[in-house]
């Protein structure tokens, strides 16, 4: 071919290149916007790549391989649900044909696992937060201890929130020290107007040394009600579903259920950290209270719909059954070293591993804003080099490691046994590479 010829070669036509990528699986509508892109560049050829690119970017299932059980980027609690094609009684009354409400399902059972009055359900913690002070405090003061002006991750400020939610925040004691005499005061100043006092239980930090905080039993003495926002949903301290009784990692993590009994007239925590749940929001406590704030305007724009109340009470049934131990998180987080190194060998032996791919003892951590500082014995795979985004490449499902230090690690704690043959044959593709 002269070069001539090859000049007037014309690129194909948008249609027929996105036809070409019917295999691919991806509507055509999304075909011909990859087939365009492709032309346009100058790089028909590059269709393929871009198709599978776009493919890549949509919600879809990975492996947890960083040893983080509640990893955020990864949707935090895993949970299975399984959801008919069908109507349901979201606020339907069965017995007498009338309105019913959508906190008499997973609300009513949250109440009674928590030891609550009542339980309102919105979309995620920070709008449980927004909510509560917005119904009880709003053109009020709202007493926060300076060492617990957090920030979370993705920007969550709770001094902004608190802007946004028409209540002022009014700052009391000192970073590291806060006693109930520094809330007390606040509220015998006339300026404050003090409607609510919150404590923020510290989730993803620790202050050491020097320091001394208020307990709840002290702060539901005052005058005020007092709300708790826990964050991260640990719903009873004595941890009865497990058969072993609580992990030494959980020993200074606050739980729902002695936090109301302390004395807090709400509980505020996340449906999809501790609780191993679908991503919500949870309002526990006085009837009086939760009633406030399902009857706040704010919350129909933060009420969930019928899927995640039906996964939340799928939830809420095996703690009441006294068998959250099958929930995947509790299923991870209670896997003994025995148990990882078992399935590591068993691996080991069913895939033709090079020398380079050993196993090894690893560090695994709770995540998600809860138990900070605390470390998890676990066990698991390391490989020389980085080697995530191969990984991450991985099919049937991408795989999330961790690179520590130039080296790869896999990490057993988070690797649901029915994913161990497609990380076995990941693995072996490196070591082979």
């Amino acid at each position: 071919m002269t070069p001539s010829e090859g000049s007037d070669r014309r690129p194909p036509s948008v249609d027929s290149l996105a036809r070409q990528l019917a295999h691919t699986g991806l509507p055509h509508p999304l075909l011909v916007d990859v087939a365009r892109e492709a032309i346009a560049a100058g790089a028909p050829a590059s269709a393929g790549v871009r198709a599978e690119e776009l493919r890549r970017r949509f919600l879809a299932p990975v492996i947890n391989a960083t040893g983080v059980l509640l990893h955020t980027n990864l949707g935090r609690a895993p949970l299975q649900v399984d959801q008919p094609a069908s109507y349901s009684n979201l606020e339907l009354d069965l017995a007498s044909g009338e309105r019913g409400s959508r906190h008499d399902h997973a609300g009513s059972l949250l109440a009674r696992a928590a030891g609550a009055e009542r339980a309102v359900v919105v979309n995620n913690g920070a709008a449980a937060v927004m909510l509560t002070l917005a119904a009880l405090a709003r053109g009020r003061g709202v007493a926060v201890s300076r060492g617990e002006l957090v920030q979370l991750g993705g920007g969550f400020r709770l001094p902004d929130v608190m802007i946004e939610s028409g209540a002022h925040l009014v700052e009391v004691g000192t970073t590291n020290r806060t006693t109930v005499a520094d809330y007390s005061g606040s509220l015998d100043d006339p300026r404050h107007d003090v409607g609510l006092v919150l404590k923020v239980h510290q989730s993803n930090f620790r202050i050491v040394g020097f320091t001394e905080a208020a307990t709840v039993t002290e702060l539901a003495a005052l005058d005020v009600p007092l709300a708790v926002d826990l964050g991260s949903g640990l719903l009873d301290v004595a941890t009865p579903w497990l058969r072993g009784g609580p992990p030494s990692w959980l020993s200074s993590e606050p739980a729902v259920r002695q936090t109301l009994a302390a004395g807090a007239d709400l509980v505020i925590f996340s449906g999809d950290k501790l609780l191993g749940g679908p991503q919500a929001g949870i309002i526990a406590g006085r009837a009086d209270l939760v009633d406030l704030c399902a009857q706040h305007p704010l919350y129909r724009a933060m009420r969930p719909g019928s899927l995640v109340l039906g996964a939340l009470q799928d939830v809420v049934l095996t703690y009441l059954r006294g068998d959250a131990a099958q929930l995947p998180l509790w299923a991870m987080a209670g896997a003994t070293v025995a148990d990882l190194t078992q399935r590591a060998d068993r691996i080991r032996v069913d895939h033709a591993m090079g020398a380079d791919v050993r196993t090894t003892d690893l560090v695994a951590v709770v995540g998600g804003g809860s138990a900070p500082g605390v470390e998890i014995p676990s066990w698991g795979f390391e490989v020389p080099g980085d080697h995530a985004a191969a990984l991450r490449r991985a099919e049937p499902l991408p795989i999330i490691a961790r690179v520590r230090h130039r080296r790869t690690t896999v990490d057993l704690r988070t690797v649901a046994p029915e994913h161990d043959a497609a990380l076995g044959h990941a693995l072996a593709g490196l070591s082979a590479s």
